[in-house]
This record gives structure tokens, C-alpha cells and sequence, in this order.
């Protein structure tokens, strides 16, 4: 037999059945995912069948999950598929929320729970395909992730240090440590013969070609799901997005969908374009929009902008009927740049984008202060100026990118309501009412997970806003300042006297009674 008819056999035996797929991983592997919510390259045909030989045989059991970016539907898929005791052993995740089982086994100290900032996990991946020691950054510094508070640690089980604070040059890093990877499990939309994987059909691109590199590099091995075997004789080499060097089994998967709002939409994946017109872009309703439209006064033409998940995920849609697209740049940690940003389960893609790249390379750009203004939920907020979205009650939600943007971006802009759980609010007369008051704090004396430092934000030279649907603050070097208070609110009543510290506050808001109380106060 000629080396040629050598290599097309070794080429076509990478193409598997799932199962046969399943069948290579063993118990205690560690394996990286890539994905994203709303069906974002979600590999869930082979992580279905990985489940099911779990259900059906007790194995593999003992396993290490490694994911950056929420993966699943909220309801079983993605990460999901790991969520039965004794499945995993450790889960390293940077965004919970779409797995709802894995969040509560996390809550019960069913695994060891770790949660890092999305974007260090996939530059680690790169790091640990690349042979270096670990990812050496400023990304997590005085959050929960830093060493001196928690180091990713988020349950009783999770006791191993992973990451460590190092010093360079007199400044003061965090090195998250290796590790190999046995599997990586990716997707992409179609393959030749050799294993070359593309990506012409997603909506982004992610971090799949960093956890390939991490698992071949590391010895192990690369499994890619694909909706179809490319048959011709040749593929575009610029098409290529991991290449068959890296691959060794290949699942061709006829049913892969694109997402879960489209089986194909190709303006979501950046081959065509589509027509934009009345309500191709949709606005947000109530608190939310009162909320993103006094945020979206803190964008300025030509500012390159950030938009996170939640209430500023809203912002766009209110730009783009104020006729404001296209004065800025904006982005997402997914790796889309400007277009019609998507909303909700799909937050992450857009219709029409200008450009599409990895998420590492996206972070990168994050990490290195790329971003002019970033504009971020709020989950608590205290004094210090300190923000938590990663550790709700009981709840892990984790990070994201949040981290990664925050401790990169020269401005920040919080969005969040003043309270949770109840509160009603309704505009009238150019002012805004409350109707009821929400029942569960949000503005508290200490928050409960650091996600957002709001020291290191001062040491670094931030500047950082707090927008609620009743009132703004600002980040100043001696505390938290009160800047604003919507008409119709008054101060005492509805915003001092229900928060759990006592800011700064303009001199401008206050009555003549407010002022006697302050000072009494201070007293």
C-alpha cells in the first residue's frame, strides 16, 4: 500500500459514530469544552451521548470540566450533561447560569467548584497548548479570585490553590496554574476527510481552536462535532479554523443546528447580509429601559463600547432607535464586533457584524484596555464601591467575561435596579414613581462575592458609575458619591435610608432636614 492510500485511510478512520466517540474517555479525565449559551457551537450530540453512558454504565465518573463561557439551554443541554453525582469530580467554570443542575450540585457540595474569569480560562488554554507556565496576568486582581480572598474557590469541596499572586517588575500579577487536558469536545460546521474543521456556519468562533490545541499539545485528544462532511477535494485553507493535525475523531451530525433562534441564519454567521428594518432591533420595556437609557448618555461618538449581558444588553436596541449606531465601535466577549447585537438567550451574536474573531483574541483586546466604556450589570453593590454578580445567595453564577473587561476598560458603567424581588417603579409627569419597593437589597454594607473591586479600580485610575432606575453614583477616591436622584424621588426616603451604607452625597441633593441629619451623622 502507497503512503498516500496510508494517509486517506488514517484520515477517514477519524470519522465516528458519538458513541464510539464517548467510548475513548475514561474516569478522571479532564476535559475543556467550548460553547456558548443559546446553542453557541455547542458539541451537545457528543455530550448527550457522553451522559447517556454515564446514566446507563456509571462511567466515565471522576471527571474535571474546564469551560469559559456558559454552555447549554437552561434545561439539560451543555454543561448540563455533567450534572449527575459522581459524573464530575471538579468543574472549572467561568458562567454557570445555563445549567441550572450543575449550579445546585455546586451549592451542595457535590464536586470541587471553582469559577475564574472567562477569559483567563481560555487564554489558559492557549498557555497550556503553547507549553508556557500558566497564564500571568493582572486579570482577577483583589476580586474573589485573587488568592488573598477566595482564589476561585466556590464551595467547601474546592481546597486545591490554582491560582497564585506573583510579583514582576515590583507589580503584583495572578498566575493561573496548568494543567493537561485529556479531551477537548468542540463543534464546528463541516470537516474534510483530513479532520479540517470550519466554522463558515456559527456565529462566532470562541475559544475552540486554543482548547484543541490545549488537549493535542497536552497528549491528548480533540473530539469535533459537524453538521456535514465536506466531500470535494478541496476546502478553502482560510476556511480552516482548527486543522486535522489537531483532530482525531470527527462526528458528523446531520440534525446540528445552528442556534437556538435559527437552524441557519447566514447573517448571523457573517456570510451575507440581511436587510435591517422597523423593529429589526428590540428595545427594552420598564425598569430596564429607564435603566439603559440614562447608561446610554455615557456613550460618546467614536468610543470604542462593551456591552454585558442583562439590562445593558438592552442598550443597543435604544441606540439604534436614537440613530446612534455607527458612532461607535462595539463588541461582546464572544468576539462580534458592532452589527445588530442580539438580546437574551443569544446575547453574544449579532446579525450583520463587522467582524468575528476568537474570544481569546477578543479578551486580549479586553485585557489590554482596548475598550473606551463598558457598560455591566450589578448584582450588589457596597461601599467600597464593590460589585458582585458571580455569587448570588447560594447561587454560583460566575464571572464571564466580567472580570476580564472591568479591570481593562477605562470607564465602567454599572446597570442595575436599586432593589430586587418586587420593586415596582412607572414614569409619569417626566419623573418616576415607585409603587412598591423591592424586599431584597441590592445596594448592601459588604457584598458577599467581589467580583468587581472597586480599590483596585481606584489604583488603576477608573472611572466607574453606578446607574440604578432612581439614582447614580460615582466611584471617588474617598467613597461612594451620590450624584443623581431621579424627579420624584426623594433622597432620604427612597434612597439613603434604604441602603446599607452611607455614601458621599452632593451637596446639591440635599434638603435643609437631610443636611441637619447628615451632620448629626457625622457627629
Amino acid at each position: 500500500m502507497s503512503c498516500e492510500a496510508d494517509r486517506t485511510e488514517d484520515s477517514l478512520s477519524k470519522w465516528i459514530e458519538a458513541a464510539a466517540a464517548v467510548e475513548q474517555i475514561f474516569d478522571g479525565a479532564t476535559i475543556a469544552l467550548a460553547g456558548s449559551g443559546g446553542g453557541l457551537l455547542e458539541a451537545d450530540a457528543v455530550l448527550a451521548k457522553l451522559e447517556q453512558r454515564f446514566l446507563e454504565t456509571g462511567h466515565p465518573r471522576d471527571l474535571t470540566i474546564v469551560h469559559a463561557l456558559g454552555i447549554g439551554d437552561g434545561k439539560g443541554s451543555g454543561l448540563g450533561r455533567f450534572a449527575h453525582r459522581g459524573m464530575v469530580r471538579r468543574v472549572i467554570g467561568g458562567h454557570w447560569s445555563w445549567s441550572p443542575a450543575m449550579q445546585r450540585l455546586a451549592q451542595d457540595d457535590a464536586f470541587e467548584a471553582y469559577s475564574l474569569p472567562a477569559g483567563a480560562i481560555s487564554t489558559l488554554l492557549r498557555e497550556i497548548g503553547a507549553g508556557r507556565p500558566g497564564l500571568i496576568t493582572h486579570v482577577g486582581l483583589r476580586t474573589f479570585v485573587d488568592p488573598r480572598i477566595d482564589g476561585g474557590k466556590i464551595n467547601a469541596r474546592a481546597t486545591e490553590d490554582i491560582v497564585e499572586l506573583v510579583h514582576l517588575d515590583g507589580r503584583e500579577y495572578l498566575r493561573y496554574k496548568p494543567f493537561m487536558i485529556d479531551f477537548a469536545i468542540v463543534r464546528g460546521s463541516s470537516a474534510d476527510d483530513a479532520g479540517n474543521v470550519t466554522l463558515r456556519h456559527e456565529p462566532a468562533d470562541l475559544d475552540v481552536y486554543a482548547a484543541a490545541l490545549a488537549a493535542h499539545n497536552s497528549g491528548g485528544r480533540v473530539i469535533v462535532q459537524v453538521k456535514s462532511r465536506q466531500r470535494d477535494d478541496y476546502v478553502p485553507a482560510r476556511l480552516v479554523r482548527i486543522p486535522g493535525v489537531l483532530v482525531d475523531s470527527v462526528v458528523e451530525t446531520a440534525d446540528q443546528v445552528q442556534c437556538v433562534v435559527a437552524d441557519y441564519d447566514a447573517s448571523l454567521s457573517g456570510e451575507s447580509l440581511c436587510p435591517v428594518g422597523e423593529g429589526f432591533y428590540e428595545a427594552p420595556t420598564g425598569i430596564r429601559h429607564i435603566i439603559a437609557s440614562r447608561a446610554a448618555k455615557e456613550l460618546h461618538a467614536g468610543q470604542s463600547a462593551n456591552f454585558g449581558f442583562g439590562i445593558p444588553g438592552g442598550i443597543p436596541g435604544l441606540l439604534a432607535r436614537e440613530g446612534r449606531l455607527g458612532t461607535f465601535w462595539g463588541s461582546v466577549e464572544q468576539g462580534i464586533h458592532n452589527g445588530a447585537m442580539l438580546d437574551g438567550p443569544m446575547f453574544g451574536t449579532a446579525r450583520n457584524a463587522d467582524a468575528i474573531q476568537s474570544s481569546v483574541d477578543q479578551f486580549d483586546f479586553y485585557s489590554g484596555g482596548g475598550v473606551d466604556v463598558t457598560f455591566l450589570g450589578m448584582g450588589e453593590m457596597d461601599g467600597d464601591g464593590n460589585i458582585n454578580v458571580s455569587k448570588l445567595g447560594t447561587t454560583v453564577v460566575g464571572p464571564g467575561g466580567f472580570i476580564d473587561i472591568t479591570q481593562g476598560a477605562r470607564k465602567i458603567v454599572f446597570c442595575g435596579a436599586f432593589e430586587a424581588k418586587g420593586l415596582e417603579v412607572e414614569q409619569a409627569d417626566g419623573g418616576l414613581r415607585i409603587v412598591a419597593a423591592g424586599s431584597v437589597p441590592k445596594l448592601v454594607e459588604r457584598v458577599q462575592h467581589i467580583t468587581f473591586s472597586g480599590e483596585q479600580a481606584r489604583i488603576a485610575g477608573q472611572q466607574v458609575l453606578y446607574v440604578t432606575e432612581r439614582a447614580v453614583f460615582r466611584l471617588e477616591a474617598d467613597g461612594v458619591r451620590l450624584i443623581e436622584v431621579a424627579q420624584g424621588v426623594n433622597v432620604q426616603r427612597d434612597v439613603l435610608d434604604r441602603m446599607g451604607f452611607a455614601p458621599l452625597v452632593d451637596e446639591s441633593l440635599l434638603s435643609g432636614a437631610t443636611k441637619e441629619a447628615f451632620k448629626a451623622a457625622a457627629v
